[in-house]
């Protein structure tokens, strides 16, 4: 991710992994962890683009993964340390979540210019 939060991703198309997520506390043990060491693990993966990731106050958090191929998103999806992450947060933090994988044919970027 860069500075600013955004992720730096090329012209499309690419692909999207939207990962939408509630929390099943305010700071489950070992989550922020788990989660920094998965984004650091995920740019070290062939294909990956950037991420980006909010959480609300009541739990509910998007990040979004982009990726160059579907056959590197399924890499990643089972790669062993991330499998066993998720299957971590299934039992100790999250109540529900859904993933979305999306290709992405149009980006558009607007920054407002300082004076």
């Amino acid at each position: 991710m860069s500075a600013e939060g955004f992720a730096r991703t090329p012209e499309p198309p690419y692909y999207a992994v939207i990962f939408t997520s509630q929390r099943s506390g305010a700071d489950p043990e070992g989550y922020a962890e788990a989660a920094e060491a998965m984004v650091a693990l995920a740019a070290q993966q062939p294909g990956h683009l950037g991420v980006e990731s909010v959480r609300g106050a009541d739990g509910v958090g998007i990040t979004v993964s982009y990726w160059r191929s579907e056959n590197d998103i399924l890499a990643w999806k089972h790669h062993v340390e991330h499998a066993a992450i998720r299957a971590r947060g299934r039992r100790d933090w999250y109540t529900r979540y859904i993933t979305r994988v999306a290709k992405v044919e149009r980006a558009y970027d607007w920054l407002l210019k300082s004076p």
